[in-house]
Order: structure tokens, then sequence, then C-alpha cells
């Protein structure tokens, strides 16, 4: 998709951990600014921050077509909804039924606003610029603070009753492992046995210091081979795209990572998927990690605010 090069959009990566904001129009040198916020416990103050720095590059830019905001979740994204904007329940303390778009649509009145998930938001990112372009069937998954899932389904963002929750499906249980889980609400749940914290819990060690050899990285590639089993026999994805800090897998490697993985979710599948796609020879461009890097959340955010911009235009 062509981008107006004139127009500069406000991008919000909002996550558990940070908060990345950026001006911009696209990936790469299309990003012209960009600023990383602590989340925190308290969302009042790191708003008012969020405010205080689109303003001043609006002074020092111009003024901006649009923001995005892509979202740690759950949030609610009906527009009807007086909530609209809201994160919901959330597991991250102080963040429970904060507004997010509340102080955006006071700031900037009038301003087009993008709102997704994190992950609806990365999936985006890749379809317009990255490792999903051309696709309309694909999922992004993020590991990291958390596990989220998003994606699109004939070339639209994935929604429902609420959104997808993908880090919460449940998982099998390996023989041996009895770790109980980490997950607030569901123990044993993907998230609560493969997120970063889980790993750290699990382990006594964060993800990016554990030995190659340690035996974690077996229960935790085990278990997300199963999980993209699962997510692969329900949505029949055309590529799945793993993001997140956990896929970067620390001393064992990146590399190391997606081909134990690979190889695992084709023994989960058993033989029972018939393309070639998930064949020996394909399942290397089957699972992979975005090409956008680091970037597919932000790059995401800037699609949201491109869109939102695009669906205001028509309605002027």
């Amino acid at each position: 998709m062509t981008t107006n090069r004139d127009e500069i959009f406000g991008a919000i990566e909002a996550g558990g951990t940070k908060f990345i904001c950026a001006i911009g129009n696209g990936p790469g040198d299309g990003i012209r600014e960009r600023v990383q916020f602590p989340t925190g416990d308290d969302p009042e103050p790191l708003m008012r921050e969020v405010v205080a720095w689109f303003s001043e590059q609006e002074k020092r830019h111009c003024q901006l077509a649009a923001i995005g905001v892509a979202s740690f979740g759950p949030v609610k994204l009906d527009e009807t909804s007086p909530t609209h904007g809201f994160i919901t329940t959330t597991p991250k303390p102080g963040w429970q039924n904060a507004d997010i778009l509340g102080p955006l649509r006071r700031a900037f009145p009038g301003g087009p606003l993008g709102f997704d998930t994190d992950v609806n938001g990365a999936a985006l990112g890749e379809a317009r610029w990255g490792a999903a372009c051309g696709l309309e069937d694909f999922i992004y998954i993020t590991v990291g603070t958390g596990i989220g899932g998003g994606g699109m389904a004939r070339g639209r963002l994935l929604h429902g009753l609420v959104h997808p929750e993908m880090g919460h499906i449940g998982v099998p249980q390996r023989a041996g492992d009895d770790f109980a889980g980490v997950c607030p609400f569901h123990g044993r749940c993907w998230e609560g046995l493969c997120s970063g914290p889980a790993i750290a819990a699990r382990a006594g060690l964060p993800a990016e210091q554990l030995p190659p050899d340690h035996p974690a990285w077996d229960d935790v590639i085990f278990t997300m081979a199963h999980a993209l089993k699962n997510l692969a026999c329900v949505l029949s994805p055309r590529r799945i795209i793993l993001g997140g800090s956990v896929r970067k897998a620390g001393q064992l490697g990146e590399a190391a990572f997606f081909e134990n993985l690979r190889t695992a979710f084709r023994e989960a599948l058993a033989g029972y998927i018939a393309s070639p796609a998930v064949s020996a020879e394909g399942i290397a461009s089957y699972i992979v990690p975005p090409a956008l890097g680091d970037d597919a959340g932000v790059c995401g955010a800037i699609a949201l605010a491109e869109d939102a911009a695009k669906h205001s235009h028509r309605f002027q």
C-alpha cells in the first residue's frame, strides 16, 4: 500500500513494560521521531507525558493527521461503548479500567484516532510493510511480558465478541513438566507457561540469560509448538509470524529457537495438515520472525493511524 509521504501520523505502541511513541508514516526512515516511557503502575502521569510529547512534536514538525494506538489488553474495541478505548481485565497492576483514548481525545479534539490491540496493530504493520505482505490470512503472535495473538482473515483484522486472546488457550502438559504456571486467571495457559515472566519463574533466570542447553527451553518449545498447532488447526493461517522478546531466545539464539520450534510444530501436527507450507521444505517460510523486527508494533500503530485518517476523510 502506498503511503502519502506528506502526512505525518502519531503512533503509540502501548506495552505492559514500556510505551513507545513515534511520529512518521512508515518503517525505517519513515519513523521521524520516537521516545520510550516506562509503563509503570499509574496510567495518569504516563498519559500526561505521552500527550505532552505529541504536542511538542506538532510544534516542531506539523499537525498530526491522526494518532494510532496499539495497546496491550484486554481492551474495549466497541466504538458504541462508553468505555471504548479502555484497558479492561488486565493483570497489570494499576491498569484495570484505564482510559487510554480519553486523554488523547481531550488533547487533540477532532483528530482521528485508531485503536486496536498491540498484536492486531503489529499484524497490520506486517501486512502493510513486512512478513505478511500479499497475505489475507495469517496470525501474528507476540511472546514477551505476556502472550497475545492477532491477525487477519480475508484481509480484515480479527475481531469479535471482544478480540482474540490467543495467549490464554489451554495446552497439553509435557511429561515431567510440573510447573504450575503464572497466569493469575488460568495458571497453566500458554501465557502462564511461556511468557517472559513464566520462563523466569520456571527457570530462576530470565530467558535472555538461560544457557542454550537449559531444560526450560525444551518445555517452552514443546508448549509453544502445541499452542501454534492448535491455532493452525482452528484458524488455518497461511503464515504464523512470531514476535516479542522471547523469540530471540538469549544464549540459545533466535535461529536455533525457530529451528527447534518448527521441528516441534511439525511433530505436534503429526502429518495431519496436508500442505506444502508445513512440509519439511516449506516450514521455514511458514513460522517466521517479523520482517519489521522490534518495530512491528510501532509501525502497526502508524498503520492504524493512517487507516483512521482515511476513514475520517470519507465522512468530511
